[in-house]
């Protein structure tokens, strides 16, 4: 265990941010299995739903920067493609 004021406060808000990431990272992983799932079923009424969440899920993700944008941007291509080609 730290001694250092700072670094017991240091200890603290990394494990802070580190549970915030964690609950982001877990909300895209979801969304990205709601979109597999309806692919796997064939529905492309429901697979283009759950892109439009995932997109959402992923994009905020970005942009509290839990992924870089282009981890983010690759992600939602590949989703896209998947999708697109159910279509």
């Amino acid at each position: 265990m730290a001694n250092i004021k700072s670094s017991k406060k240091r200890i603290l808000v990394n494990r802070t941010k580190a549970e915030r990431n964690k609950s982001i990272r877990s909300k895209v992983k979801t969304s990205i299995k709601k979109v597999d799932a309806a692919i796997a079923a064939n529905d492309l009424a429901a697979a283009k739903a759950a892109l439009l969440a995932a997109t959402s899920e992923i994009d905020k993700a970005a942009s509290k920067g839990v992924y870089h944008k282009n981890t983010a941007s690759r992600k939602i291509s590949r989703l896209s493609k998947a999708v697109n080609k159910i279509a």
